[in-house]
């Protein structure tokens, strides 16, 4: 098994990977509007496993030399943190809706510890409800435009958006794990490995469409092409490609707090190239979100009895 790299702390790669992951909703959206998820995301993942192809033989070699634990924690990202967490996501744009399904990614690092709680075996304090608890009130206020008033539209995006921030959250602590131990291009080239099969059976299996419609004019389609390669190699490649070799010398606990910047960057551009808009009470809950979230970061980094006990590198890969 490879050894777990050392070095300087590359917390900064992590943050500008998850920055160009806020790019994702000014692409995905139009998308959205005019192809079904299924085929969004099978594309998506279909060009980044084309522009991989030349590093594919070595990822191949290095799953072989795995031990049991990480190949199923690299399907586990593949499937589950790419193909459906993807999908569900791309679903929760379906609505038109550019700001509900951002600000509710901001729920990602509570889950990512939840999850370390649960695959490592990390120690929760009771002072880790204190955060939890506002952030959860805060999203319940942004998943309704009158919290008062529950529709079966708001709901389902709201949902949508918490189980593809759960699968994400997931993805930060396998790949620590995994990113530990072998190069970035090796985990991406894995994560689109594993994700592009999982996408073809998510569309046999909800009966969605992989391609794209012939109904569309040559002009329409076009435009979708392009920005099918945007979405993959910006957000896509590009962003994981960063993100994976900060990861590798950046402890789960710090980069998912670096990952904060993914819904910022996307809540900024939702309002300002989006048009999307929110309701008094639902920028009352965003807020309770990025402060209770912010709060846990400042906590966990300055206080001398953090809420979670963090695990070390080096117990991960052993």
């Amino acid at each position: 098994m490879a050894e777990p790299k050392t070095g300087r702390d590359l917390i900064w790669l992590v943050a500008l990977g998850a920055a160009l992951w806020g790019t994702d909703a000014l692409l995905r959206l139009p998308l959205a509007e005019s192809l079904p998820a299924t085929a969004i995301v099978v594309a998506e993942h279909l060009i980044v496993v084309v522009v991989l192809l030349p590093w594919m033989p070595a990822a191949v070699r290095a799953f072989r030399s795995m031990s049991a634990i990480e190949r199923w924690c690299v399907v586990a990202i593949g499937a589950g943190s790419s193909a459906l967490a993807t999908w569900l996501f791309t679903l929760a744009f379906a609505g038109g809706d550019p700001l509900t399904p951002l600000v509710l990614q901001k729920l990602q690092p509570l889950i990512a510890i939840l999850a370390a709680r649960l695959f490592l075996g990390e120690r929760i304090r009771g002072r880790f409800w204190l955060f939890a608890v506002p952030a959860l009130a805060g999203t319940w206020l942004v998943a309704f435009a009158d919290p008062l008033h529950i529709q079966l539209k708001g709901a389902q995006a709201a949902l949508l958006a918490v189980g593809a921030a759960a699968l994400w959250a997931a993805g930060t602590v396998l790949g620590r794990r995994v990113s530990v131990a072998y190069a970035p291009t090796t985990v991406t080239s894995l994560r689109y490995a594993f994700g592009l099969p999982a996408s073809l059976v998510i569309a046999l299996v909800v009966g969605g469409p992989v391609g794209l419609s012939v109904g569309f004019s040559v002009g329409h389609l076009w435009s979708d092409l392009l920005g099918l390669v945007g979405l993959a190699l910006i957000p896509g490649l590009l962003a994981l490609s960063l993100y994976y070799r900060g990861l590798s010398r950046t402890p789960a606990a710090r980069a998912t707090l670096a990952e904060l910047a993914f819904p910022l960057t996307a809540a900024v551009i939702g309002v300002v190239f989006l048009h999307g808009q929110f309701t008094v009470s639902q920028w009352i809950g965003a807020a309770l979100v990025v402060g209770s979230v912010t709060a846990l970061g400042w906590h966990e980094r300055s206080s001398a009895k953090p809420a979670v006990s963090p695990e070390p590198a080096r117990e991960l890969v052993g």
